[in-house]
């Protein structure tokens, strides 16, 4: 079992940017897929982003070319650098480890989340 802790969030304004990292310990990091998925108020979770052990990425159409997932293993560390932010991008954002990259299941383990609010 992996425990997750996510921080980075916080208050931009639109056009900002903002890199949430995500720190994993109790397990070996190198053997999980990591996601970053996000929820808004009154809607449901959506990945938007997602790195396999080998590096390969995926996006959600809505924030390809502004949004960078990538992972360190040796430090146990996912991060999500996140530019050009939209009022549309703000949510809760979580980090998720699971075993494979099967991203449309609630699977593996969650963080507590951080808030990301985009607004001027």
């Amino acid at each position: 079992q992996v425990q997750l802790v996510e921080s980075g969030g916080g208050l931009v304004q639109p056009g900002g940017s903002l890199r949430l990292s995500c720190a994993a310990s109790g397990s070996i990091f190198s053997f999980y897929v990591m996601g970053w998925y996000r929820q808004a108020p009154g809607k449901q979770r959506e990945l938007v982003a997602g790195i396999t052990h080998g590096g390969v990425t995926t996006y959600a159409d809505s924030v390809k070319g502004r949004f960078t997932i990538s992972r360190d293993n040796t430090k146990k560390m996912a991060y999500l650098q996140m530019i050009s932010l939209k009022p549309e991008d703000t949510a809760v954002y979580y980090c998720n480890a699971r075993s494979l990259p099967n991203w449309g299941a609630n699977a593996g383990s969650w963080g507590q989340g951080t808030q990301v609010t985009v607004s001027s």
